[in-house]
């Protein structure tokens, strides 16, 4: 329960985050470029000097050998930049409500590239979550009308896209930290800052900066602190005190959160539709996640 607790709090910092990032996207005049550039560089040093303090010099054998360096450089530009990118661009288009559904189908994408790369023949629980997903997102986006969107086009897309670089996301830094031992805090730290100069590269945080008021740097924070270095710390921290398994149950917290704080503070209207929608989306991941957790039980005993 200890973990479960915390890993629900966790989700949740995430739904705030998704939450914080429409109000910056839509309601201060931020250059995304420059968001983009500040928020990856900001995380990407406090998570490192974290790492530091943890793990001393072991925060620098991510670059030991080229392979590694390989992977941590493919994580950070098309796991965890791609991602930041995309998600940002559909909030920005659309509502972070939607975004994040669409970011969340990330396992099915998963499930996706490894019949493409790697010709695994998908279960049977795989096809079924992904027809419930299939009805669940056409009736989030479309409000039960077929006819028309209930977002512009261009965020539905962004928004897959987020969620094909959120599966990149978790796929890609699996060899740093199962083959190789790096401490996860340590990847996301490198992945983050990697991502934060290139993205510097293209807009120094320096140039064309935006008025700094108090909104913008409460905001700002947010989305740094809440929306990436205390989530993650809390979820390495549940894993101390429940399985892998147990605390992916409480992922689900993250759109709930953020549906609830778009409606509260964004004056999101929802309708029925896409309430029946969302939470198809996420009974279907349930799905999918509970069917290969079965799978994978039954071969370790065997």
């Amino acid at each position: 329960m200890k973990g479960i607790f915390w890993a629900t709090v966790a989700s949740a910092m995430f739904g705030v985050s998704g939450t914080v990032l429409q109000f910056i996207s839509q309601g201060q005049n931020i250059p995304t470029s420059w968001f983009l550039s500040a928020r990856t560089m900001g995380a990407g040093v406090i998570l490192l000097i974290i790492s530091f303090i943890l793990y001393g010099k072991k925060t620098f054998a991510v670059f030991h050998s080229w392979r590694e360096i390989f992977w941590i450089v493919t994580y950070a530009l098309i796991g965890l930049g791609a991602n930041l990118l995309t998600f940002y661009i559909a909030v920005q288009s659309g509502n972070a409500a939607s975004a994040t559904i669409l970011q969340y189908l990330s396992p099915l994408f998963i499930v996706l590239g490894s019949l493409l790369f790697k010709h695994e023949r998908p279960l049977r629980s795989d096809l079924i979550a992904f027809v419930v997903a299939l009805i669940g997102v056409i009736l989030a986006i479309t409000r039960g009308n077929i006819e028309q969107l209930a977002i512009p086009l261009d965020s539905l897309l962004w928004g897959i896209g987020s969620g094909i670089t959120a599966a990149c996301y978790v796929v890609l830094p699996r060899a740093l930290v199962r083959d190789y031992g790096h401490a996860p805090i340590t990847v996301l730290g490198w992945g983050t800052f990697i991502a934060g100069v290139v993205f510097n590269l293209y807009h120094p945080v320096f140039m064309n900066m935006p008025p700094i008021t108090g909104t913008l740097i409460g905001s700002m924070s947010t989305v740094i602190i809440v929306g990436t270095i205390l989530p993650f710390s809390l979820l390495l921290y549940s894993s101390h005190f429940a399985p892998s398994d147990v605390i992916s149950i409480v992922d689900a917290t993250q759109p709930v959160v953020t549906f609830i704080l778009s409606i509260l503070f964004l004056s999101l209207k929802i309708s029925i539709a896409e309430v029946i929608g969302s939470a198809l989306v996420i009974v279907a991941i349930y799905l999918l996640q509970q069917g290969r957790r079965k799978i994978e039980t039954q071969f370790e005993k065997q």
